[in-house]
């Protein structure tokens, strides 16, 4: 197909109800190679074992609702700009386990991209054999900012795709715009470069959607996303956690601002940004419908913000939470996530079916670079070394509290391993939590990873910026497996009955070619098998 093929959209509404003939034959699975995006800029796709929710944006703005056809049968486009840059596509009533064939179309019929293949995930009460995950963190960033290049970053993802992942998990910080830290801002989104480059600067009293708001937003995050995404996770279902840059700004703590719990205008940017550019989560029966993010004017949504879940059978039901948008500055009771958010995560691991229950939360589990917004109360010395002894300035101690809680309920899960896989800290590690302050996990340690990052510039790593390595809390008893590795990379994790597989990738932009990513192999391997 070519380019000037493709037609802008101009027609009428279709039908987004998929009736059970669609469901009959699976189509051939469509050509991998030489795959024609036509008009698409991005396409990133979520799915769970009933529904596919797709958002899609293109090389120039569309008059009227494209269509989805999934296995023949169209899904009308939603609009998430004001523009008609970027739309949404919602196919509910589907078939678990099954693999259909999508495209695009204008409303007269034309094609919008080649055709592709996205298969629902299998019913919930289902036993699946296997099941592979791409995890990976930290890939925004905008490239004139010194940020790895897009088309690295690109390199990188197809990469890890090459090994087939059955969906891939985006641990946080999908864009770095820094609008207000004293710390980041003015090397990031208040910087003279960051106004040039999007022509602006943002009003923090105007809303988002239809202001110069909207226009500068595309403009920081659209190179952030867009070209390193491309449309290579088309047949991958994708599930992103928020952090803290992805409201806009880093987390700290100083007399003039402290920059999180987020306020409105920056909730409303990362809404904007999630509505525009990567999917929400979908439903889940055992996840509360009113947890926060997942509920407007007190009525239940269909699709959540901030918390979320990855269900793959009774094979895996990874919980996806982002530590941010509930954070409290209370004290002893203050927490990361409300109770409502904890109440479900400990119900999840106590009585979930699944063979592995799996924490993913937006930040690590082990390991502090002594910054503010952490679980932990390690700060530096004047020495610059980590120590307990000095208060660390706004750090809460309710959040460690909290930790302890989450960590003692993952120990305590009957037959199962304790895993938590987060991003934050621009590194790979692995580690093993035995004791918690006064915690004892030694009977069913805690096994963290930090999944690697995909976008981090030179200034990044925790010992550019905070001068000093990412290190095991002093709060805990840890031993390292890997010790956190300040490398672009990334994990791919396999989950069968009786264990789980961790295979990690690094790339080292300072020693290896940019064609060495190619051909990267894992570094390490980990062998988890549940316990007796």
């Amino acid at each position: 197909m070519k380019r000037r093929d493709f037609l802008r959209a101009s027609a009428a509404p279709l039908l987004t109800a998929l009736p059970s003939a669609v469901f009959a034959q699976s189509p051939p699975a469509s050509a991998t190679s030489a795959w024609d995006a036509g008009h698409v800029r991005h396409l990133l796709p979520t799915a769970n074992h009933s529904e596919f929710l797709l958002k899609v944006s293109f090389v120039s703005p569309l008059s009227a609702p494209p269509r989805l056809m999934v296995n023949g049968v169209a899904v009308e486009g939603r609009m998430t700009d004001t523009q008609g840059e970027f739309w949404q596509f919602r196919a509910t009533g589907l078939a678990a386990g099954q693999t259909y064939q999508l495209s695009l179309k204008a409303p007269d019929g034309k094609p919008l991209c080649q055709p592709w293949d996205l298969a629902t995930f299998p019913e919930p009460t289902s036993t699946p054999d296997h099941l592979r995950l791409l995890l990976f963190t930290c890939a925004g960033g905008h490239e004139a900012m010194k940020f790895l290049p897009a088309t690295t970053r690109h390199r990188l993802l197809k990469r890890a795709l090459s090994f087939k992942p059955h969906a891939a998990v985006a641990n946080g910080d999908h864009v770095y715009w820094d609008l207000r830290s004293p710390l980041t801002a003015k090397n990031s989104g208040a910087s003279e470069l960051a106004q040039s480059l999007i022509g602006g600067t943002f009003e923090r009293s105007s809303a988002v959607f239809g202001t110069n708001n909207e226009q500068l937003l595309k403009k920081a995050a659209d190179p952030q996303i867009a070209p390193v995404y491309g449309t290579e996770f088309r047949s991958t279902p994708t599930f992103f956690i928020q952090d803290d840059h992805d409201y806009w700004d880093n987390d700290d703590a100083f007399d003039t601002v402290i920059t999180f719990p987020p306020d409105f205008f920056m909730r409303q940017m990362a809404r904007v940004t999630q509505s525009m550019y990567y999917p929400e989560f979908l439903p889940d029966v055992t996840r509360p419908t009113g947890l926060p993010g997942a509920a407007v004017l007190g009525r239940a949504d269909s699709v959540a913000e901030s918390f979320g879940t990855l269900r793959y059978g009774r094979l895996a039901e990874m919980l996806l939470y982002s530590v941010r948008p509930t954070m409290t500055l209370a004290g002893p009771s203050a927490v990361f996530v409300e109770d409502t958010v904890e109440g479900w995560l400990k119900q999840r691991m106590a009585e979930s079916d699944a063979a592995h229950v799996i924490n993913a939360p937006s930040n690590p589990h082990g390991w502090t670079a002594g910054k503010w917004g952490e679980w932990y109360p390690d700060v530096l010395n004047k020495e610059g070394k980590l120590t307990l002894e000095v208060k660390k300035p706004y750090w809460q101690d309710g959040w460690l509290k909290q930790h302890d809680r989450l960590l003692e309920a993952m120990s305590a899960m009957k037959g199962k391993i304790p895993l938590s896989v987060s991003g934050d800290l621009h590194a790979i590690a692995l580690g093993s939590i035995a004791r918690t302050g006064t915690v004892d996990l030694s009977k069913n340690p805690v096994i963290s990873v930090v999944t690697g990052p995909i976008g981090t510039r030179p200034s990044g790593w925790p010992s550019g910026i905070r001068k000093i390595g990412a290190q095991p809390s002093l709060h805990l008893s840890m031993t390292e497996a890997i010790a956190p590795i300040e490398q672009h990379g990334f994990t791919i994790a396999d989950f069968t009955r009786d264990k789980i597989i961790l295979k990690f990738f690094k790339w080292d932009l300072n020693a290896q070619s940019v064609e060495a990513i190619d051909t990267l192999e894992p570094f390490h391997t980990a062998e988890l098998r549940r316990p007796a």
